[in-house]
C-alpha cells in the first residue's frame, strides 16, 4: 500500500492534526510550541505532495484532489478536536447533554470546521503537479501558505467565525513573536505555512538560489528590526501611563453562579465586598460578576456600588447583563467613576453561538442542555473606550479578544485609540482545562499585535496582567478566590497592524492571499510544460 492512500495516510493525518493542537497549548502544561506546529503542518504537505508524486505515475490523475481534500479535512478534524475538545464539559458536565450526543455534537463542529482545510488541501493537490512541484517548487510553498491562509481566515469569519486555535497562536512566544505587531495572527499564520512547506519541499528546492533568498531575508528582517526599534525608543518618550489595578477572581462553581441562593449570593457577596473595601484606584471584576440584572438585585445594591465610586480616586469595571424584554438583553461592562453624569456601558458585540445566540434551526438542540442561554442582543462595533486617570480602557468580553480585527476598529482614530484592553471572561463552562491556557495565550496575542498591556478579569482564570510586549507580569492561581494587584503601563504607539486593520480589517490578507494563489497557480501551470 502506497504511503499517500489508505489507512497509513489518514492515520498519519489525524496524528499531525492532533500534534497541531499540541503546538497551540499541551495537555500537561498549557504552553505553546511553535517548532511543533511548523512540524505538524510540515507533516500534512508532505502527505499532499506524497500524494502528487503517487499520482504521476499513474495514467490519469484520478480523484487526487479528493484524496488531498479527504487528507486535509482528516488533518482538520484532529486539529481541532483537540483544541477545543473541552466543549464536551460545558456541554456535558454542566448542560447535562447525553456524553454520546456531547462528543458527536464536538466531533460535528471539528469536522465541519476542518472542511475549509480539506478543501485547501484540494485545491492545492488539484494546482500543483510532480513537474511544477520539481521545477517551481517556491512556488507551490506560497500556494500553499495562501490557500492555508484563507482557510484559517474563513473559518475565523464566516458564519460568525470560530478562529479559536489558529494556527498562529503557537507562535505568540519565539522567533516569530515579532511579526503580529506588522501582520497580525493570520499573517503570522502565513508566514508559519510557508516555513512547514519549504520543510517539506526541501528535497526539491534548487538550493543554489539560497544566497539570494537569505539576502533578502536578512534585509526585511533588518528593516523590521529597525523600525521596531525606533517604535520602542519613541515609545519610551510617552508621557507615564502607569496605573495599578486589582483585578477580581470569584472562583464562584460554574453548576452554582447561576443558582437563587447559593451562586448568586455567594457572588454578590463576595463581589460587592471587594468592591466596597478595595483601595486600589482601579477595580475590575469578570463577565457577569453581578449574576442579575440591576432591577433584580436586592434592595440598595446597586445604589450603594454607585454612590462607593462617587468618591474620588477610585473606578470599577464589573461584568453585569443589562437591558430588558422591549429593547433586548445585553452581556455587558458597566464603568462606575466619580464624576459621570451616567454610568459607563460596553456591549457585548460578537456573541457566542449558542450561548448568546441560538442560530435558526439549532433550537432543538439547546433546549437538551441545562444552561441558562439567550438570545442577547449585540453592542456596536467600535464602542467609546472608558476614560479614567489618562487611560483609556478598551473593554471586551469573553472571547471577543479572539478577533483582533474588530479589536482593530477601536483604532480608527489614533488620538482615541485605547491605552489598555480589559477581557472580562468566565471559563468556568470548560472546567480545569487548556482552555485557560488558550485563552490567556490569545490575549497575549492581540498584546503583540496592538502593544497594548491586557487586564484579564475572569471567574476562575487565567486573571492575569499582560504587558504590551504579551507578557503575563501578574497572574492569579486558577480555581482560587482572591484579588490580583498589579500595576500596568498603558501605550499610546500605534503599531502597523492596527493602522491597516483599523481602515480595512482583513481584507489586504484576503486580496493578498488570492492574488498569492493566482500567481503562484500560473506559474506551476507553466512549468507543467
Amino acid at each position: 500500500m502506497r504511503f499517500a492512500r489508505g489507512w497509513a495516510a489518514a492515520l498519519s493525518a489525524l496524528v499531525a492534526g492532533w500534534a497541531q493542537s499540541q503546538s497551540i497549548g499541551d495537555i500537561w502544561t498549557g504552553q505553546t510550541h511553535g517548532w511543533l506546529q511548523i512540524l505538524s503542518l510540515a507533516a500534512l504537505v508532505a502527505l499532499l505532495v506524497e500524494g502528487v508524486a503517487d499520482a504521476a505515475k499513474e495514467v490519469r490523475r484520478r480523484r487526487l484532489w479528493l484524496r488531498a481534500l479527504l487528507t486535509g479535512w482528516l488533518f482538520g478534524l484532529g486539529w481541532l478536536t483537540g483544541t477545543f475538545w473541552w466543549l464536551f464539559i460545558s456541554m456535558h458536565t454542566y448542560g447535562g447533554l447525553n456524553p454520546v450526543l456531547a462528543v458527536l455534537a464536538v466531533l460535528a463542529l471539528a469536522g465541519f470546521l476542518a472542511l475549509y482545510y480539506g478543501a485547501a488541501c484540494g485545491a492545492f493537490a488539484a494546482l500543483v503537479s510532480a513537474r511544477g512541484l520539481s521545477r517551481r517548487p517556491l512556488a507551490a510553498v506560497l500556494l500553499f501558505a495562501a490557500l492555508w491562509t484563507l482557510a484559517e481566515l474563513a473559518r475565523g469569519t464566516w458564519l460568525t467565525g470560530f478562529p479559536w486555535g489558529a494556527g498562529g497562536y503557537a507562535h505568540v512566544d519565539g522567533l516569530l513573536a515579532f511579526l503580529p505587531r506588522y501582520i497580525g495572527v493570520y499573517g503570522l499564520g502565513f508566514v508559519a505555512a510557508a516555513l512547514a512547506a519549504m520543510l517539506a519541499l526541501a528535497g526539491r528546492i534548487p538550493w543554489r538560489r539560497a544566497p539570494t533568498l537569505i539576502g533578502v531575508a536578512l534585509v526585511l528582517l533588518l528593516g523590521v528590526g529597525l523600525s521596531t526599534w525606533r517604535t520602542h525608543d519613541l515609545d519610551a518618550l510617552e508621557s507615564d501611563l502607569r496605573s495599578d489595578v486589582a483585578l477580581m477572581q470569584g472562583n464562584i462553581p460554574q453548576d452554582e453562579k447561576f443558582v437563587p441562593g447559593r451562586g448568586i449570593a455567594d457572588s454578590l457577596r463576595w463581589y460587592g465586598e471587594q468592591l466596597q473595601a478595595n483601595q486600589a484606584p482601579l477595580i475590575v471584576g469578570p463577565e457577569t460578576a453581578v449574576p442579575l440584572l440591576p432591577r433584580q438585585l436586592p434592595d440598595g445594591y446597586w445604589d450603594s456600588l454607585v454612590a462607593r465610586y462617587q468618591r474620588p480616586g477610585q473606578a470599577a469595571l464589573v461584568g453585569i447583563p443589562l437591558g430588558d424584554m422591549e429593547v433586548g438583553y445585553t452581556n455587558s461592562v458597566v464603568g462606575l467613576a466619580p464624576g459621570q453624569s451616567a454610568a459607563y456601558r460596553y456591549d457585548k458585540h460578537h456573541l457566542v453561538p449558542f450561548g448568546e445566540f441560538i442560530p435558526p434551526l439549532f433550537r432543538w438542540f439547546t433546549e437538551m442542555m441545562n444552561i441558562p442561554l439567550g438570545d442577547f442582543a449585540r453592542g456596536a462595533v467600535g464602542q467609546p473606550s472608558f476614560a479614567w486617570q489618562g487611560q483609556r480602557l478598551a473593554p471586551n468580553v469573553c472571547y471577543e479578544d479572539l478577533f483582533g480585527e474588530e479589536l482593530a476598529a477601536r483604532f480608527v482614530e489614533p488620538a482615541r485609540a485605547p491605552t489598555a484592553f480589559v477581557n472580562v471572561s468566565n471559563i468556568g463552562w470548560f472546567g480545569d482545562s487548556v482552555a485557560i491556557d488558550q485563552h490567556l495565550s490569545i490575549s497575549r496575542m492581540r498584546s503583540l499585535e496592538f502593544e497594548r498591556p491586557m487586564l484579564r478579569a475572569t471567574n476562575t482564570g487565567a486573571t492575569a496582567i499582560i504587558d504590551h510586549h504579551g507578557a503575563v507580569t501578574y497572574s492569579l492561581p486558577r480555581l482560587t478566590r482572591g484579588v490580583l494587584q498589579g500595576q500596568f503601563e498603558g501605550r499610546t504607539t500605534i503599531t502597523p497592524f492596527a493602522r491597516w486593520a483599523a481602515v480595512a480589517g482583513l481584507w489586504p490578507l484576503w486580496i493578498g492571499c488570492a492574488l498569492a494563489v493566482v500567481v503562484s497557480a500560473l506559474m506551476l501551470r507553466r512549468a507543467r510544460v
